[in-house]
């Protein structure tokens, strides 16, 4: 077991990541097919079992990549806005788009 790992933000959000895991992102703006690298250049911290290194914020010259396994929408998620005594009803529903991908390297 690899027990060398790193985090990593993207897209708002950060990331604890190994090499082979599978993790699940909110969709990048950049065109991608099944297959594509992925670079995530912005790498908080690494940590190996000799040493860690934080970055103030980001480490300069890490880089975490990844291949897209799979694109796709989430569950619907149901909106309402209500207001009691006043006749007022919306629903909405939403898709959030994601990504999943898999860490192939940490250096």
């Amino acid at each position: 077991m690899n027990k060398e790992f790193a985090i990593i933000e993207t897209g708002g959000k950060q990331y604890r990541v190994s090499e082979g895991d599978i993790i699940t992102i909110e969709k990048i703006k950049e065109e991608f097919s099944t297959g594509d690298k992925i670079v995530f250049e912005k790498v908080l911290m690494t940590d190996t079992e000799s040493d860690s290194k934080i970055g103030t914020p980001y480490l300069a010259g890490v880089k975490v990549t990844g291949e897209l396994v799979e694109e796709g929408r989430a569950k619907k998620v149901t909106v309402i806005r209500y207001k009691s005594k006043s006749r007022y009803f919306k629903k909405k529903g939403h898709r959030q788009p994601f990504m999943k991908v898999k860490i192939t390297s940490v250096k």
